[in-house]
């Protein structure tokens, strides 16, 4: 299994970016897939998550009406759309992903570094 996240980057404060993880190795219809953060100096926190089937999102307080999370099942493709960035959106985005019912996130992907600049 192989979650592949890209699209970070550098941007303005008020900017976008658009994240993207590509995911492989096994279907994930029964999957919760959903992403996490980590700033400088600051443990990994989750940010949002999305059921893989039916679409069910939730989101951090800190990124509420800000970011949008998707998934495009036909290119096995979850996308997280950050807009309005602040420079406290810094940080290194992990995709991850974990069976309906489970807790703990069994996939991880590798990072992109997101950076906001004031």
């Amino acid at each position: 299994v192989q979650l592949q996240a890209s699209g970070g980057g550098l941007v303005q404060a008020g900017g976008s970016l658009r994240l993207s993880c590509a995911a492989s190795g096994r279907t994930f219809g029964r999957h919760v897939m959903g992403w996490f953060r980590q700033a400088p100096g600051k443990e990994r926190e989750f940010v949002a998550q999305i059921t893989w089937s039916g679409g069910s999102t939730y989101y951090v307080d800190a990124v509420k009406g800000r970011f949008t999370i998707s998934t495009d099942n036909a290119k096995n493709t979850m996308h997280l759309q950050m807009n309005s960035l602040k420079p406290e959106d810094t940080a290194v985005y992990y995709c991850a992903a974990r069976a309906l019912g489970i807790a703990t996130w069994h996939y991880w992907g590798q990072g992109t570094l997101v950076t906001v600049s004031s």
